[in-house]
């Protein structure tokens, strides 16, 4: 396999924006704030359905801070820390 081949393959390991690793990082941090899911339910020709769907992470389970998973990950990804801590951030929910 020639080297102009595998470029594509290198480029796509390449550094990750701050921005990125942000929204990646505030990920982690809303799955440790609490468990998420949702319930369905509806009528049909056969009769009612249901679904109910919860997911529980385990940093969650281990009781911790969503800001301080949020502060380290970033930190580890970038070698900087956040530019907004966790709460300060306007798309922060938890």
């Amino acid at each position: 396999m020639s080297l102009a081949a595998l470029l594509p393959v290198f480029a796509a390991c390449g550094p990750v924006s701050v921005d990125q690793v942000e929204r990646n990082c505030l990920a982690r941090a809303r799955a440790a704030a609490g468990p998420t899911g949702f319930v369905e339910s509806g009528f049909g020709g056969h009769g009612t359905r249901g679904a109910i769907e919860i997911e529980v992470n385990s940093d969650y389970l281990q009781g911790r801070d969503p800001a301080a998973l949020y502060a380290s990950c970033v930190t580890r990804r970038t070698g900087q820390p956040p530019r907004l801590p966790l709460y300060a951030r306007p798309d922060w929910k938890g």
